[in-house]
């Protein structure tokens, strides 16, 4: 399903658990090379991602030459974020012109985050969406930018505080754009027990007339992490891609495969089985044990015609065959019509 068709067909007031909109985040993975973008494009789409997302920067325009890491530098020995930037910001506007055709003709969405003016305004003609990145939630003229073109906005709420996240809704709001927030923690492989995915509900709680989804920075494993996050009401899940987890450095260590997103599809598809209905209402399947677990109203001695009916008569048992016992109080006072036998389950046409 496209973005825009999804988002419209979500309500925040959806008291259901939804399926998630899935954006495999493959960031800067294909490291230069169109064919590894391509690859990267098609097993998203195999395993079941609805969008493919990239990111469009240049270095010089991104961080300073002595911005420090903020990543495992065990995995990624890189120690500036200029010179990571630099290895990696050499697909532009042409790039990401043949990615969009590209996913355009797999049959997947694609999606790109601007950290520039440049980029957010050549993207603005490939994309039906825009994700800012939790690194500008504080990043008012360049939301409002964004923000200008009128379009859907998913909103990264990693390493901020709540009255930071209100300031930037207040922004977008200006605007009337439509908004997802997307629950995250900036922190390069997130431990699960530090995902903090209860931040979700406390998402819902103070923006209760938003979407909230969930971007996750933990290891792949079973993919139980975001399965969680559905399940606490998540309706976007975005989580890092590759298509080789082994490879050294970046975003590859922590993110997942096209085996790992066919494993949360999977996954998914196991939960909502499980979940069933969520209208209260007896099911079908539960007709059987209506009709012979449930209670009737039964004599508790042998009844005469004529016999102006007591509590004292009555008892109730298996199965559910005759008057149920909730109608207890119409019984008793009534005339018995035709013999009743004790343990008879008791039926409205012996009564007057």
């Amino acid at each position: 399903m496209k973005a825009t068709e999804f988002f419209k067909q979500v309500s925040p007031f959806e008291k259901k658990i939804v399926k998630p909109y899935v954006i495999a985040e493959a960031g800067v993975n294909h490291e230069g090379s169109m064919e590894t973008a391509k690859r990267l494009v098609y097993e998203a789409k195999t395993g079941g991602a609805d969008a493919i997302k990239f990111q469009t920067y240049k270095a010089e325009t991104l961080a300073s030459k002595d911005s420090p890491a903020y990543w495992d530098t065990t995995k990624e020995k890189t120690e500036s974020q200029f010179a990571l930037f630099s290895k990696h910001d050499k697909f532009w506007k042409d790039e990401m012109g043949l990615l969009k055709e590209y996913c355009d003709e797999v049959g997947i969405d694609f999606m790109s985050t601007p950290f520039d003016i440049e980029s957010a305004t050549f993207l603005n003609d490939m994309m039906d969406v825009f994700k800012i990145s939790s690194s500008d939630l504080t990043n008012k003229p360049f939301i409002e930018y964004m923000c200008g073109f009128g379009k859907p906005i998913l909103l990264s709420t990693g390493a901020s505080h709540l009255h930071e996240i209100q300031e930037a809704v207040s922004w977008i709001d200006n605007f009337g754009n439509p908004l997802v927030l997307l629950h995250c923690v900036l922190n390069y492989p997130t431990p699960d027990d530090k995902a903090n995915l209860g931040m979700i509900k406390g998402l819902k709680q103070n923006f209760p007339d938003r979407l909230i989804g969930y971007s996750d920075h933990t290891l792949p494993g079973k993919m139980k992490v975001c399965e969680m996050a559905t399940l606490l009401g998540a309706t976007v899940i975005e989580k890092h891609f590759t298509h080789d987890k082994t490879l050294p450095g970046n975003d590859h260590y922590h993110a997942m495969d096209v085996h790992d997103l066919k494993l949360f599809r999977e996954n998914l598809e196991t939960v909502f089985s499980i979940l069933g209905e969520f209208d209260v209402t007896a099911l079908e399947e539960e007709a059987p044990a209506r009709r012979n677990a449930r209670r009737s109203l039964v004599a508790a001695r042998d009844l005469q015609a004529g016999t102006i009916i007591t509590k004292d008569d009555l008892t109730f048992k298996r199965p559910a065959h005759g008057i149920s016992p909730k109608f207890i109080d119409s019984v008793i006072g009534k005339e018995v019509l035709d013999h009743i036998e004790d343990d008879e389950v008791l039926q409205w046409n012996k009564l007057s």
